[in-house]
């Protein structure tokens, strides 16, 4: 199985650094942010190394979704409080993700909570525009 001697989730899938685990199978491990946004905060990594979400194999993330899907259920029925979940998943540095081992949050959250996912203050494009960016991602 491929892991990043350096890398802290790789270390904690691999039993050498502690971590809160709510879940784990042959796949992936779920555990306790460190740094919560809100109480209950998740993640689920996958067991085998990949720094970006464009290494991991379909499979792979197809699990890691299924398993946000049950641990999203599973903190709505507990008793920290989840009116609503987000997921969601940075790739690359310069999309915020701070540890180079591609993993899912499962954030739980309520109105009030402080949390703010924001848009910038970017004018609508035109259906032009759209279509121009659209069709270079296609092509």
């Amino acid at each position: 199985m491929d892991r990043d001697a350096d890398c802290v989730f790789c270390r904690i899938v691999g039993g050498e650094a502690p971590a809160t685990i709510v879940h784990q199978d042959e796949v992936t491990v779920s555990f306790m942010d460190i740094n919560p946004v809100t109480p209950g905060h998740l993640l689920v990594v996958p067991r085998e190394h990949h720094s970006s979400i464009t290494t991991i194999p379909g499979s792979v993330l197809s699990h890691m979704t299924l398993i946000a899907q049950w641990l999203a259920a599973a903190l709505r029925a507990s008793p920290v409080r989840a009116d609503g979940v987000n997921l969601f998943l940075a790739d690359g540095a310069a999309a915020g993700q701070e540890v180079l081992h591609s993993h899912l949050h499962v954030i739980p959250r309520w109105v009030g909570d402080g949390f703010r996912v924001q848009r910038g203050s970017r004018p609508r494009p035109s259906l032009e525009d759209l279509e121009e960016v659209a069709a270079s991602i296609r092509a």
